[in-house]
Parts: structure tokens; sequence; C-alpha cells
């Protein structure tokens, strides 16, 4: 099956015209007539995004800038559709995304739809080859230079988290906030007992790890390279939960918070 594409158009004949190609073609398409939908997408797992370049959200934001800067969505190609320019398939030096002029024939819709779709699974095969752990969270499997290994769901859960924050020291508390949750019966020890299960597993040599690091008197962090199989992944700690509950207008939060961009 093709990649699903998201189309977000107030101007009906544009984001009509677009539809029929599309689907024509064999993919699989979902519009949108209004920015309020642009809620309705963050939701959704599109390969590819085709936005106005006229239409802004609640808070005047373009949507293209919301989708270039939203957690689940910033790793989505965007084409944007534009009014203005003459040449399709012209590439917008200050926001990096294709744009395609209107109106358009089938042929240039579908030449900037595969030369996008093309780049960003070239991008993706790239980082799978570059990486030190590369994680599937729709199988829950994980893979170690190469090699697949087997992880209770806990250790899996522990894992994910560190790789989505690689780099970053997590004391152990913070670690049961996290991933143990409401769990009772679980102490700092728990997690110390976790990590070297998981060692064990993914180390050359658990007495002396490379990947998941001990920070004397501070906690754990994993300094490693990760990737993820399948898209729209994104990561469920507070940070980012509070910034795309922000991006969506909800103002729970007093402070604006940084995505931990992992």
């Amino acid at each position: 099956m093709k990649p699903l594409i998201f189309v977000v158009d107030g101007m009906t004949e544009r984001r009509g015209a677009a539809q029929f190609v599309l689907e024509r073609a064999g993919y699989p398409v979902e519009v949108f007539a209004t920015a309020h939908a642009a809620d309705i997408v963050e939701l959704g797992h599109p390969s590819l995004i085709l936005v106005a370049d006229g239409l802004e959200d609640v808070n005047g934001l373009p949507l293209s800038d919301r989708f270039r800067q939203h957690p689940i969505l910033s790793s989505t190609p965007l084409i944007v559709l534009n009014s203005k320019i003459q040449k399709p398939g012209y590439l917008d030096s200050s926001g990096g995304e294709l744009c395609l002029s209107y109106p358009f024939t089938p042929a240039e819709v579908l030449s900037v739809v595969n030369q996008s779709l093309r780049e960003n699974a070239d991008s993706a095969a790239r980082s799978l080859e570059s990486a030190d752990i590369v994680i599937d969270p729709f199988a829950m499997k994980v893979s170690v230079q190469g090699k697949e290994i087997t992880t209770t769901a806990l250790e899996f859960r522990l894992l994910d988290y560190l790789a989505r924050h690689q780099g970053r020291v997590f004391a152990r508390d913070a670690l049961l906030d996290a991933v143990w949750g409401d769990l009772r019966f679980v102490t700092p020890r728990s997690v110390d007992a976790c990590i070297r299960r998981i060692r064990r597993k993914i180390e050359p040599v658990a007495s002396s790890p490379r990947f998941l690091q001990t920070i004397r008197g501070i906690g754990y962090r994993l300094q490693a390279i990760p990737a993820w199989e399948g898209a729209g992944e994104s990561c469920q700690c507070a940070t980012c939960t509070a910034a795309r509950e922000r991006a969506k207008g909800q103002t729970a939060v007093t402070e604006a918070p940084v995505p931990c961009n992992p």
C-alpha cells in the first residue's frame, strides 16, 4: 500500500485537484479545508503533507511552520501549495520545503510528491544504517549494531525512553516516574536492576558499558545514536507532552516548555 498523504487547503478547487491526481495514482488521501483541521492532522500519521501557503492556525502561525516545529510532524515532508510562484517544484530556501504552484498538471504533482517521498525514505534509510540502536516501537523490537535482542516490556520502555533523550542524564527517581509510573513496590534500586539486565543484552562488555553509562552520584544516560522504524513516533515525556498541548492552544501550562528533541 502506498504512503498516506494529507492535503490541507481552504481552496476547494485546488484541494480537489490535488486529491484527484493523488488518488488516481493510488495514494490514500485525507483532505482538510480549514486551519482548525491541523489538530486532526497532528493525531494522524501521514507520510507527506500538502499544505496551502495562506493558511494559518488560530494563533496566526503559518501551518507549514507549525508542522515544521511540531514534535510529531517535524520529520514529515511538506509540500507547500503556492499560487505566487511560477515554477513548480521550486525549493524554498528559507524553509527547505518544496513548493508547488497552481494551476499544476498531474505530472507536476506526482513528480514533486514522488521526489519528496523518495528523499525522505533515503534519509530514513541512512539514519537506520548509521544507528547504534534501532527501535521498532510497534513490534517492540530492538536491534543493537545490527543484532536483534529480546527485551521485556519494562526493559523496552526504559531503553526507548533513554534513547529518545539520548545524552541526557536522568536520576533514578526521574526514571521511576517516567517509566514505572504508578507501579507500587518499586524503589530506585529497581532502576539499577533493570539497567543491569539491559546492559547484559546490549553491551559488548556489560562490566564496561559503552552505551548505557553510569554518571556517579546522579544516575544514567544512554550515549548512542538511536533510530526508529515507523513514522509518527513521538516522545511522551512530560516536557514534550506539554509542548504538544501548548501547540494545540491548550494553555494549561504557564511557561513555554522546550521539547527534548529526541
